[in-house]
């Protein structure tokens, strides 16, 4: 019973510290995804846009610019509370101390020589305001009170005790009350510190120098360095820190302490030994920031020691700023010091770097980012998927919105069915006949011995039901790209637009044939990565002959599709190409311009295409020009709002794709298909 209780008691659960938690869910990268691909249909680059994510952080997570925010009042706060005249104030007190327990001790001595008297009483008087100086003026007086001799010694041993703290952390602990054995080991330390140092400076230390020196003096160095690098970067720092406090003094502070610092321990040895220990430190460091300086006008006053400590945390809060700003080249989240984080902001703050960091990693390891040859972050065309399914979602949303319908899992994206079936091919999303499929599967394992309940399939016994054929569509469709629709707020909402036709078309009309043609000054075919990054066009001129050639162009290479052809613009045609290919642009538009576009759009109405416009904006010139267009070819107008354009052009393809020789949606809407027709939606 003692083994079973000893190996209970042996038991413990705490914190996982082995890295990462392995039961951690894995962060969510929809909120990531989504505000990246909103930044690239902007016009940022994937790079850029996933810094701008991580900067600004999510709606429950904290951004890089917050935490370093809270670093810089971090910084602020340390440098508004703090002065450095600590030391020479615990000075003054006790050099006070001792003058009063002195004076009392005078006065109350009854065999005291009156002479005697008078002569300590005028020393005492006269000692110097400079406390540095007192303290020089007093090293060789006779003290008579024992309380004034201790405050007197504690001077010295305070000013040994700050001055190895500024080096060593904790040193001011550990000496207090200090014997002179413990004086003289600090001593030999010193010493030895400093031969190993010169050894390396030399080049001829070796690691076993190292492990001799921590085997013998280890006791002074809590962090517990493994080489003499590691004890190098350590000291170094706090000595650079040290420096830079003594930087921030006035001079008179400054001249003071280095005055006072003679005395410490009653002997400049001290002294003599960390100058030493200084020189070799900046000798074998000289990367450190010997020669910074601090403001520091606060009413809390520093020691040598505490101060040292404080100077480290403002260089540490400095070192957190840049690694937060991201803004050096090379930057990677991984450069985060996450522990000093946690010193300096709390555990919290670290948890939310944490994220960021996987956030980062994940985005760039499971296919939503990629680098290109050129070095370049690309949207993945796994991440083009996921962003137009999210855009299908929301005109999903909006169109059943309007119609009182619910989103719709209903399968049979090609018509109706037929009631006959075929073999699963992949690709397929036609539901199972489930009839067919199990009997299959019954006939195929037939002749095998049973090895269990049930009936196994195989992916060979799946048949699909057959719909009805429907005609293939070739769709062009046409974004204006003009100088209006940047500077007009256009521009995001059509590249959304463009990319949630194109996901509804490769992932449910596989078949149908689409081309997206930008036209600005000009007009060119994009593909859909293409368009979607593509920056704000400032280039003046509504080409839409040159976009109706193209479209024309488009419908010819695919004869036995229906030609659909969808045109979002906010603005009349103002440019035309001339027969030797250049580009003519004049505004008002000029008649000829016009002539073109019409010219083309009646030789797309030749080929079969059921035209609809789209119309943005609330120019009444515009309304009538695009009315009298649509009319002279059948087509339809639709006006929407911006937050509606992807809805309506979704919503007029699924109508034309739904009955093509038919009227179109039936008065203008979308009830006339959307009601059975939900099922584009789905997963």
């Amino acid at each position: 019973m003692a083994d079973v209780w000893s190996q209970r008691r042996a038991s413990r659960y705490g914190r996982y510290d082995g890295g990462p938690d392995p039961l951690a869910p894995p962060v969510d990268l929809s909120e990531a995804l989504d505000a990246i691909g909103e930044d690239v249909m902007a016009g940022y680059s994937p790079e850029r846009a996933l810094r701008e994510f991580l900067r600004r952080g999510g709606r429950d997570q904290a951004g890089l610019d917050d935490l370093a925010r809270r670093v810089a009042e971090r910084r602020r706060e340390l440098a508004s509370r703090h002065n450095l005249d600590g030391t020479l104030q615990e000075v003054r007190e006790l050099l006070d101390r001792a003058l009063l327990e002195e004076r009392k001790q005078l006065a109350r001595d009854a065999m005291m020589d009156d002479g005697d008297r008078a002569l300590r009483e005028m020393t005492l008087d006269s000692v110097s305001p400079n406390p540095a100086a007192a303290v020089s003026e007093l090293a060789s007086y006779d003290w008579q009170s024992r309380e004034a001799r201790e405050a007197y010694e504690q001077i010295k041993d305070l000013l040994g005790r700050e001055l190895l703290e500024q080096r060593f952390q904790g040193m001011k602990q550990a000496l207090e009350n200090a014997t002179d054995e413990d004086r003289a080991a600090i001593a030999e330390m010193l010493s030895d510190l400093n031969e190993l140092l010169e050894k390396r400076q030399r080049g001829e230390d070796t690691q076993e120098d190292f492990e001799e020196f921590m085997a013998k003096h280890g006791q002074h160095f809590p962090e517990g360095p493994e080489n003499l690098d590691e004890l190098l970067d350590a000291m170094a720092a706090r000595a650079a820190a040290a420096q830079r406090m003594m930087n921030s003094m006035s001079p008179e502070q400054r001249q003071q302490l280095m005055e006072l610092s003679a005395e410490a321990f009653g002997s400049p040895a001290l002294m003599d030994a960390l100058s030493r220990l200084d020189g070799n430190l900046q000798q074998l460091r000289p990367g450190e920031d010997w020669f910074g300086s601090e403001r520091m006008e606060g009413s809390e006053g520093l020691g040598l020691g505490d101060g040292t400590g404080v100077f480290q945390d403002l260089a540490e809060l400095d070192a957190l700023s840049d690694q937060l700003s991201q803004s050096y080249g090379g930057a990677r989240m991984d450069d985060l010091d996450l522990d000093a984080l946690a010193r300096q902001l709390g555990d919290e703050a670290a948890v939310d770097a944490r994220t960021l960091q996987q956030l980062e990693k994940a985005l760039r390891e499971n296919g939503t980012l990629q680098r290109g040859s050129d070095g370049q972050l690309r949207l993945t065309p796994k991440a083009m998927r996921q962003l137009g399914k999210a855009l299908l979602r929301d005109a999903a949303d909006r169109l059943s919105g309007r119609q009182g319908q619910r989103q719709s899992r209903q399968a049979g994206a090609a018509g109706e069915r037929s009631g006959s079936t075929r073999a699963w091919a992949f690709g397929d999303t036609e539901p199972w006949d489930v009839t067919r499929t199990l009997t299959n599967a019954i006939v195929r394992t037939a002749g095998e011995p049973r090895t269990g309940p049930g009936i196994r399939l195989s992916i060979d016994d799946v048949e699909v039901q057959e719909p009805e054929e429907r005609t293939q569509a070739a769709v062009a469709l046409l974004v204006d790209t003009s100088f209006s629709m940047a500077m007009d707020g256009r521009w995001v909402p059509m590249k959304r637009t463009a990319l949630a036709l194109h996901t509804l078309i490769r992932s449910r009309f596989r078949g149908d044939h689409l081309q997206l043609i930008a036209f600005g000054r000009h007009a060119q075919p994009m593909d859909i990565e293409e368009l979607t990054a593509l920056d704000a066009m400032y280039d003046k001129g509504t080409n839409l002959h040159h976009g109706l050639l193209l479209a024309n162009r488009h419908f010819r290479k695919h004869p036995n599709a229906q030609p659909v052809l969808l045109i979002v613009t906010d603005g009349e045609p103002t440019s035309h190409l001339e027969p030797d290919g250049e580009v003519f642009f004049t505004y008002p538009p000029h008649p000829l311009t016009v002539a073109y576009a019409v010219r083309e759009l009646d030789n797309a109405r030749r080929l079969g295409a059921q035209t609809t416009f789209f119309r943005l904006g609330e120019d009444p010139g515009l309304a009538r020009f695009i009315d009298q267009m649509a009319s002279r070819v059948d087509g339809r107008v639709v006006a929407p709002e911006l937050d509606d354009l992807g809805a309506a052009v979704v919503g007029s393809y699924l109508g034309d794709r739904a009955g093509f020789g038919r009227s179109g949606l039936g008065g203008g809407g979308y009830g006339g298909w959307f009601g059975n027709r939900g099922f584009w939606v789905g997963d």
